[in-house]
């Protein structure tokens, strides 16, 4: 199968639900993403035009402004690969003094002075590493259970210079200072329902898999097993949500990453859900479906890592 572009989901929904379709019609984005052992970027037609051998699941990846590809390549490193598969960039996690444990990374922001941020569990920490490979700062992170494969998944820095860190194991979004102070935070519950096990959309949970600052000042997150995404405000009464079968025809399970258009649209990535319903989900305010993106041709059902391309304005992600 290949992307839907918005022009095939609207004219499904206008025959469901009576919309007009008219000229705000697009056509579908290219995306970047890994699973099943690559990472690729696809056409709007879900054609691959370029990809790289991956033996590791990465948890995040972006595509750079000089068109290289950041990924998480194994537990301990992250590198930059040139469009002709050259890597010109890696850093490798190593234990902190005083731990002997295992490392993961999950997540990682190339940021605008050309350091980059990457959350190293086990050490339960942030790294600003620079262009040479030197640690040029530390942040120490809380964390209430500490486990190396759950301490953190996304981890972002915000423009004030804080943190923000999604805290997978322990079902908390926490924001901190440059010192590693924690100055909010949100916890999240399991919204009235019974927690279940699984990754499908069986699986239910506070596992927390990412979190985004908005220019409002709300938070938005990615709720992972608890199958919904939620706007929070910093006194942390959600205000806007799209719950686990609010979309018609579609379940969401894992809510990996988010990516906010400057439109105000949301795309949800929606990992673990089953070739039944999209990967990929992007819906406006009034959470109407615009655009989906169903590939388990090349990607399959643990597609956790994506980015889609060639948007115009700031994307937040």
């Amino acid at each position: 199968m290949s992307s839907i572009n918005r022009r095939t989901v609207l004219a499904g929904l206008a025959a469901s639900c009576g919309m007009a379709v008219g000229a705000a019609a697009a056509p579908g984005y290219r995306v970047l993403g890994a699973d099943s052992g690559r990472v690729a970027i696809l056409n709007s037609k879900g054609e691959v035009e370029w990809e790289t051998a991956s033996r590791y699941l990465p948890h995040d990846l972006a595509l750079l402004p000089n068109g290289n590809v950041m990924f998480v390549a194994s537990n301990t490193s992250v590198v930059e690969m040139t469009p002709d598969h050259r890597v010109v960039w890696q850093h490798q996690a190593q234990p902190k003094a005083g731990y002997s444990g295992a490392i993961e990374i999950h997540a990682f922001q190339r940021l605008r002075d050309d350091r980059t941020l990457v959350a190293e569990t086990g050490n339960r920490r942030l790294v600003e590493v620079d262009r040479d490979g030197r640690i040029a700062k530390e942040i120490p992170l809380q964390v209430n259970h500490p486990h190396p494969h759950r301490d953190t998944r996304l981890a972002r820095k915000l423009d004030t210079g804080h943190y923000l860190v999604a805290h997978e194991g322990d079902g908390t979004v926490r924001e901190y200072d440059p010192t590693g102070r924690v100055v909010w935070s949100y916890a999240l519950d399991l919204a009235g329902r019974p927690r279940s096990p699984g990754h499908g959309p069986e699986g239910h949970g506070t596992e927390v898999y990412s979190a985004y600052r908005l220019p409002n000042g709300n938070t938005l997150i990615g709720a992972g097993n608890g199958n919904r995404v939620i706007e929070v405000n910093p006194g942390g009464k959600v205000v806007w949500s799209v719950e686990q079968e609010e979309l018609p025809g579609i379940t969401l399970a894992w809510v990996a990453m988010l990516q906010v258009l400057p439109s105000g649209n949301v795309i949800i990535g929606n990992c673990h859900a089953g070739p039944d319903n999209p990967q990929l989900i992007e819906v406006n305010r009034e959470k109407n479906v615009l655009w989906t993106f169903r590939n388990f041709t090349t990607f399959g059902n643990s597609l956790a890592a994506t980015q889609v391309l060639d948007v115009r304005g700031p994307l937040i992600r």
